[in-house]
C-alpha cells in the first residue's frame, strides 16, 4: 500500500536536493574571477541536463538494479526506467526479506519513481562538486564529456555499492557490497558523494595542471555575497539531502534534520575559530566554507549519531577542513575552490567519526561506536568503505581526465585563460562594465586568493 505522507516528503526532498546544484553554482561562482563566473555556473548547470538523461537511460538501473558483473554494478533490467511505473520501493515488496537492512517505518511503501527522482539529484550534484577543483581552466564541452563518462564509470557503480540495499527496489533484489556485506554506515552519501567527488577533484586538478601564475596569482573572489547566497541555498537544500534520506516522514528524518542543523552551526564556529587564531580575523568566506564543511561531514552520520555527536562532528570538521585547505600549497596541486580540503577531508571526517559517535539509541540499524562501547569494529568498516571509494574514484578519474586532455578537449589555451574563459567558451560576460550605470572599466582588484582559502591565506600568495 502507498504511504502518501512518505511519498510527499521524498518528492519534496528531491526538489530540495535539486536546488542544491544551482546553490552550488552560486557558491562556486562567487569564488572565481569575474571573467570566468559564467563558465563556473554552466559547469554546474550542465550536470542537471547530462545526468538527468543518462540516469533515465541506464544510470538508475546500474545503481539500483540487481547485482551484475560480480556485484560491481546493477543489471540493466530497469534501463529506460522500464519496470518502474506503478511499482513501490520499500521492503513491503520483499516478501522473503524479514529483516530489512535499512530503517523502514511500516507496511507501506513509496512509488519507485519517487525514489528514482530522489536518487537522481544525488547523481547530479556529485560531478558538479568536482567542477570547483578545475575552475578557470576547463573547456566547457570537455567538461561535459567528462561528466557523462565519469558518472557512467565512477558514480553509478559506487552508488550501487553504497546505496543499493537488498530487497529495497524489488523482492529478492541483491544490492551493493558496502551496504550489504561490509555493512559500513553512510546515511546520505559521505562516501558515494563527497569522498567520491573529493578524490575525483584531486585527480582532475593534477591532470589539468595549475592555473597560469598559480600560486602567486590566483585572482580574487569576484562576489562574496554570491558565496554566502550559495552556501545558504546549499544549507536549505541539504535538509532534503539528509532528512530525505530517511525516505519517510518519521522520527529518523527528524533526527537527521536536527543533526544537519547543529553540525553545520558548529562547523561555522570551528572554521571561524581557526581563522581567528591563524589570521586574527573571522571572514564571511570562512563562515560560508565552514557551513559547507559541516554539511559534508554530517551527511554520512546524520541518521546514526545523537545531536551532541552531531555538534562534535561539525566542530571537528570545521576546524580540520579550515586547516586542510592549505595542503594544496604544500603539495603543489591547484585545487581552485578547495574541493579536496572541504569535500574529501570533510567526507572522510564524517565517515570515520561514525565509528566513534555512532549509537543504536538513535538508530537500531546503526552501530555503537567507540565512545558508546562498540569497540573499533565499526570504525574499521568505515575506513574500508572510505578507502575503497577514494582509491577507485581517484584512479578512474585520473584515467578519464588524462584521456580527454590528450585528445585536446579539456584544458583551455593560455590566451583564453588570460583574456577570459567566459568570452572564449560562451561568447558572453557576466557583467557589463561599459554601461552608463557607474562608469566604464572593470572594478579595481585586490590580491586576495580565490576559493575557501581566500581569507585564510590573505595576500600572502
Amino acid at each position: 500500500m502507498l504511504n502518501a505522507g512518505d511519498t510527499a516528503w521524498v518528492l519534496a526532498s528531491a526538489a530540495l536536493v535539486m536546488l542544491m546544484t544551482p546553490g552550488l553554482a552560486f557558491f562556486y561562482g562567487g569564488m572565481v574571477r569575474v571573467k570566468s563566473v559564467l563558465n563556473m555556473l554552466m559547469m554546474n548547470f550542465i550536470a542537471l541536463a547530462v545526468v538527468g538523461v543518462l540516469w533515465t537511460l541506464y544510470g538508475f538501473t546500474m545503481a539500483f538494479g540487481d547485482d551484475a558483473f560480480g556485484g560491481f554494478v546493477g543489471n540493466f533490467d530497469m534501463a529506460g526506467l522500464s519496470n518502474t511505473v506503478g511499482k513501490l520501493a520499500g521492503f513491503v515488496t520483499a516478501a522473503t526479506d524479514t529483516s530489512p537492512e535499512v530503517a523502514w517505518p511500516g507496511a507501506d511503501g513509496i512509488p519507485l519513481l519517487a525514489f528514482v527522482m530522489f536518487q537522481l539529484m544525488f547523481a547530479i550534484i556529485t560531478p558538479a562538486l568536482i567542477s570547483g577543483a578545475i575552475a578557470d581552466r576547463a573547456k566547457f564541452w570537455g567538461w561535459t564529456l567528462f561528466v557523462a563518462v565519469w558518472v557512467t564509470i565512477v558514480y553509478f557503480p559506487v552508488a550501487h555499492w553504497v546505496f543499493s540495499f537488498n530487497g529495497f527496489v524489488g523482492a529478492d533484489a541483491v544490492g551493493g557490497w558496502i551496504a550489504n556485506n561490509l555493512k559500513a554506515l553512510d546515511f546520505a552519501g559521505g562516501t558515494a558523494v563527497h569522498i567520491n567527488a573529493g578524490a575525483a577533484g584531486l585527480a582532475l586538478a593534477i591532470v589539468l595542471g595549475k592555473r597560469r601564475g598559480w600560486p602567486k596569482d590566483t585572482g580574487r573572489p569576484h562576489s562574496v555575497p554570491f558565496v554566502l547566497l550559495g552556501a545558504s541555498l546549499l544549507w536549505f537544500g541539504w535538509y532534503g539531502f539528509n532528512a530525505g534520506s530517511a525516505l519517510a516522514a518519521n522520527d529518523l528524518a527528524a533526527v537527521a534534520f536536527t543533526n544537519t542543523t547543529v553540525a553545520t552551526a558548529a562547523a561555522v564556529l570551528g572554521w571561524l575559530i581557526i581563522e581567528q587564531l591563524k589570521f586574527g580575523k573571522p571572514t564571511t568566506l570562512g563562515a560560508a566554507s565552514g557551513a559547507v564543511a559541516g554539511l559534508v561531514a554530517i551527511t554520512p552520520a546524520a541518521g546514526y549519531v545523537s545531536p551532541l555527536g552531531g555538534i562534535a562532528i561539525g566542530l571537528i570538521a570545521g576546524a580540520l577542513c579550515a586547516l586542510a585547505v592549505s595542503l594544496k600549497y604544500r603539495f603543489g596541486f591547484d585545487d581552485s575552490l578547495d574541493v579536496v580540503g572541504v569535500h574529501l577531508v570533510g567526507g572522510l571526517v564524517g565517515t570515520l567519526l561514525i565509528g566513534f559517535f555512532g549509537t543504536v539509541s538513535v538508530n537500531s540499524l546503526g552501530a555503537d561506536g567507540l565512545f558508546y562501547g562498540g569497540g573499533v569494529t565499526q570504525l574499521g568498516k568505515q575506513a574500508v568503505a572510505a578507502g575503497a571509494v577514494l582509491v577507485y574514484s581517484f584512479v578512474l578519474t585520473f584515467i578519464i581526465g588524462w584521456v580527454i586532455k590528450k585528445l585536446g578537449g579539456f584544458r583551455v589555451s593560455v590566451e583564453d585563460e588570460v583574456s577570459g574563459i567566459d568570452e572564449a567558451q560562451h561568447a558572453e560576460s557576466a557583467y557589463d562594465f561599459t554601461g552608463t550605470g557607474g562608469g566604464g572599466g572593470a572594478p579595481a582588484t585586490i590580491p586576495v586568493k580565490s576559493g575557501a582559502t581566500a581569507n585564510l591565506e590573505g595576500s600572502k600568495a
